[in-house]
């Protein structure tokens, strides 16, 4: 199933930026530029993307890709409805004609022509042929493409070909400064910054693991969640367990020994 977000929410959600990221997304939107977020997951590249398409009044559709996805999951097709066969446009073909952000989350998920019906959108036609229809659609300057991907999580076999990645302007996403990350946790969470430190602690120690014994580290995202048990009441190691190691490994040495780091940081 694909998983489809659109939204046009004129509250700007929070984000804390680290460079001129934003600056340079808007230059990418005003120049009609397609636009490349790579980082490691849970960073804040998607909670970018909605801030920046709040900032700019922008309507935003988000396409969460995986591995069934299609290029017919974007563009549409044809379905039978009271008896008639009619046309229904995908996401990708609803945003190009209306205008606004198409977000493609994690696109090297998706299947191999996906990257192919994005060529015409990513150069100086910015159109959207659609062979089923006969239309070629061209995308109005209010329309942007953006991609993202995890790079460190990817293998040789999912990855975006040079020919697609030098389409694309490219911003590359990390985790916040220490100081940094704490404020933003305790921001989101509401827990007081001092109990946060240690979490964020915690979880920098276990993104120094990832590629040993982790697959990925601990994103930001888990460490808010972490952070939100704890000041709903949860006592800390609970929270730890449940937010900061059960969702990084399913062997147990693995999280025996994350649970053993975890008790020396957090005592």
């Amino acid at each position: 199933m694909t998983m489809i977000f659109k939204t046009s929410d004129a509250v700007v959600p929070a984000y804390s930026p680290t460079g001129n990221e934003c600056a340079l997304f808007e230059t990418a939107w005003m120049r009609r530029l397609p636009l490349l977020l790579k980082g490691p997951t849970g960073c804040g590249k998607t909670r970018f993307v909605a801030h920046m398409a709040a900032r700019l009044g922008l309507p935003l559709t988000t396409v969460s890709c995986h591995d069934d996805l299609t290029a017919s999951d974007l563009t549409g097709r044809y379905l039978l409805k009271g008896g008639d066969t009619v046309w229904v446009d995908g996401p990708l073909t609803s945003a190009v004609r209306e205008g606004g952000i198409c977000y493609l989350d994690e696109v090297v998920e998706a299947r191999k022509d996906v990257a192919v019906v994005l060529h015409p959108l990513t150069d100086d036609r910015r159109m959207l042929p659609l062979e089923r229809t006969g239309e070629e659609l061209a995308a109005p300057s209010s329309f942007m493409l953006i991609v993202s991907y995890n790079p460190g999580y990817q293998n040789l076999l999912k990855t975006l070909k040079p020919s697609t990645r030098q389409r694309f302007l490219a911003i590359e996403f990390d985790f916040l400064p220490k100081e940094r990350e704490i404020a933003v946790v305790a921001s989101e969470s509401r827990l007081d910054a001092a109990k946060v430190a240690p979490l964020v602690d915690l979880a920098r120690r276990l993104r120094m693991l990832k590629g040993v014994d982790l697959e990925e580290g601990v994103s930001t995202r888990l460490v808010i969640y972490c952070a939100s048990l704890i000041e709903a009441g949860l006592p800390q190691r609970e929270a730890v367990r449940a937010a900061m190691i059960e969702p990084l490994t399913d062997e147990p040495d693995v999280r025996a020994a994350l649970i053993e780091l975890s008790g020396s940081i957090l005592r």
